[in-house]
């Protein structure tokens, strides 16, 4: 088998199952929230001493193992935020009528604390693989949060698709910090950077001199970017983004549909849970 297949076809399981699982939990019964925090808060712990354990092997059991400490710690940012116990000094929605600046400033203080934690968390993992060989758990980190930012701001801008039905029935408020547009000034940007970067990491993966490790490490890089851009057009094309993690998603009757107009937010109205 190729040296690129299993690292590859590593990262495409993992992002599918964990994004899938995050879902899942994120629309369970609000009284679960606390024992899903508390779980995910003690694989965050033992996420990040896998990091510093790893930080020193440069083999490629260090670079899947850097891989996947990097995502679960990039999981616990998206349960505590999505459960709502990370979010801002203003969770709530954006008064009618606000426009411009004062909505982008709503949207900031409605995740502030959240950015605040993806901050501290991309430090700690500074710190863990600081002047150390293995550092993929570091760039694991940074695309996930380069690509994540990217995509918030482009659904804030405006997006073809919201995919309403992965955002939990508590976090509703969030729809009016979205917008509902064929396009936005940001999109072909996010995409060509993601494209441009995707193909640098393929380089180095490709690279004859390029040790077994780097292979491993390069190649899951590679395959992450080149998912998160996919994600990313999933925002603008008609494609079954929500039919990749049915298995995740609750059963639901007739949700409120996301009523919009091409310049106004959108407005994702409560639903009753399953």
């Amino acid at each position: 088998m190729s040296p690129y297949a299993v690292p590859a076809l590593y990262a495409v399981a993992v992002w599918w199952f964990s994004t899938g699982l995050i879902i899942l939990l994120d629309h369970l019964p609000r009284h679960t929230f606390r024992w899903s925090m508390a779980g995910a808060s003690l694989v965050l712990a033992a996420a990040l001493l896998a990091i510093g354990a790893s930080a020193g092997d440069a083999s490629e059991a260090g670079a899947f193992t850097a891989f996947t400490a990097a995502l679960l710690v990039w999981g616990w940012q998206e349960i505590s935020y999505y459960m709502g116990f990370v979010s801002g000094p203003a969770p709530r929605a954006c008064p009618p009528g606000t426009r411009g600046f004062d909505r982008f400033r709503a949207a900031a203080a409605a995740s502030l604390w959240h950015e605040a934690a993806i901050v501290a968390g991309g430090l700690a993992i500074l710190a863990l693989t600081w002047d150390a060989p293995n550092r993929f758990a570091l760039w694991t980190y940074l695309i996930l949060w380069g690509m994540n930012l990217s995509a918030r701001l482009n659904m804030f801008l405006g997006v073809r698709n919201l995919n309403a039905e992965f955002l939990p029935d508590h976090l509703s408020y969030l729809g009016c910090y979205l917008r509902k547009r064929p396009m936005n000034p940001l999109f072909p940007i996010s995409v060509s950077l993601a494209t441009v970067i995707a193909a640098l990491l393929g380089r180095a993966a490709l690279a004859e001199e390029a040790a077994a490790f780097e292979v491993v490490g390069f190649t899951i890089l590679t395959t992450l970017t080149a998912l998160a851009t996919l994600e990313h057009w999933f925002l603008m094309l008609p494609l079954p983004a929500a039919a990749l993690w049915s298995w995740s998603l609750p059963a639901r009757g007739k949700g409120a549909a996301i009523a919009v107009t091409t310049s106004e937010p959108a407005e994702i109205g409560h639903r009753d849970a399953a």
